[in-house]
């Protein structure tokens, strides 16, 4: 029994050492982008009630939950996303607000789910969230604000796909799917089954139009002119027109931030999350078989909440970007700066003195009673070891 408790549960891991150090210098460069677009840090419980993430609002199913109550009976659960926090934090304490929010935020999230291929049940996600603007430049500074996360972590190679919520809902609006039929599509494409969805397209009584734009789905890269055809083909669907419309703008202002080329369309992507309403999109990377940030439009998640507000937003899953950086070679630079100081027992009181006027200048001081067992070179190995930048023994 003494044994099992040194263990974690499945799903979770600890954190410690040289991956704890770099993972904190991560999260604070990234956050020092955030706040370079002149976003504003706020932080949430860890735990909401269980409305908050009720299937209405279209987050989180129950049974991927952890689920517990408090002393009156109320159920409450881990939050396994971070974005409905912000939408009731909003409507809280902006209510009245009309002018743009910005927001900030880094936090643990919590998935009771499968931990197949070492996915983790606990990671931490560090994200911003746009609020109270419509427009396509807050689709596109969300995505630049992506692009710029990435680069920063030190990532080179890495690709967002971009799509729109409404080209997925236009095309099962338009074919007339029943709800089992449009789960049954979204599973297809959200495995990338683009084989299954051609038979399960077959299968459905579709004019010429739609059946190209079903065919459409399994695009990974739809370039300006694949843009122009989609648009015809759509000209008689105006949910789908608008969703092109959007990304064709989108794409645009991208180019004019310079960053057109980490981003590519694929009209099938779709997002386990039913609150997105625009643009939705996720980043890739070599050596992670997850998406690595996630993000889209959710221009009526508020109003569950009693604010209506257009907004967007991303996660970038730190947990996912450091073993892409790790598998990809790519160091988080630490600088180490802490000193050490090894005193004899009648040298304590000077040995403390200099620790304390050490600190007072900012640097950082271990203080260590000699050990008479130990000899000097195993405090010089353990220096080492510790990446200690001067050792003094007194």
């Amino acid at each position: 029994m003494k044994r099992q408790l040194l263990h974690t549960p499945e799903g979770v891991r600890d954190i410690y050492n040289d991956e704890c150090e770099k993972k904190l210098i991560l999260q604070d460069e990234l956050l020092k982008v955030q706040k370079q677009y002149g976003y504003h840090p706020i932080q949430t419980p860890t735990f909401e009630f269980f409305d908050t993430f009720g299937r209405e609002i279209g987050t989180t199913p129950s049974k991927d939950l952890y689920k517990f109550f408090d002393r009156e009976g109320n159920t409450l659960v881990l939050r396994p996303d971070i974005t409905p926090s912000i939408a009731r934090c909003a409507a809280m304490y902006f209510g009245e607000e009309k002018m743009p929010i910005r927001l900030c935020y880094m936090g643990n999230t919590f998935l009771n789910n499968s931990s197949y291929q070492g996915r983790l049940k606990e990671s931490t996600q560090l994200g911003a969230e746009l609020l109270g603007d419509s427009t396509v430049d807050a689709d596109a500074e969300i995505i630049a604000m992506v692009i710029d996360c990435l680069k920063k972590a030190g990532l080179k190679e890495f690709q967002l796909s971009v799509g729109h919520a409404e080209f997925f809902r236009g095309l099962t609006d338009a074919a007339g799917l029943k709800e089992e039929q449009e789960e049954e599509l979204h599973d297809l494409i959200s495995n990338k089954n683009y084989f299954g969805v051609t038979e399960f397209a077959e299968t459905l009584s579709l004019n010429d139009n739609l059946k190209a734009l079903f065919g459409m789905l399994g695009n990974l890269y739809t370039g300006s002119d694949e843009l122009q055809t989609a648009k015809k083909y759509a000209s008689e669907y105006p949910r789908i027109l608008a969703a092109i419309e959007r990304l064709e703008e989108l794409h645009q202002v991208l180019k004019i931030y310079g960053i057109d080329k980490y981003v590519s369309v694929e009209l099938g992507i779709v997002s386990n999350y039913q609150y997105y309403t625009g643009i939705i999109f996720a980043g890739y990377t070599f050596g992670s078989g997850e998406p690595i940030v996630k993000g889209g439009r959710y221009d009526e998640l508020l109003t569950y909440f009693g604010k209506k507000s257009a907004s967007i937003g991303f996660a970038i899953v730190i947990d996912q970007l450091m073993a892409a950086l790790s598998r990809q070679k790519i160091e988080i630079p630490v600088r180490y700066q802490n000193e050490l100081i090894i005193y004899d027992s009648k040298m304590r009181s000077e040995a403390i003195k200099k620790a304390m006027e050490l600190r007072t200048d900012s640097r950082n001081v271990e203080l260590m009673a000699r050990d008479i067992s130990k000899t000097e070179e195993d405090y010089r190995t353990y220096a080492k070891q510790n990446h200690f930048v001067n050792v003094t023994f007194m």
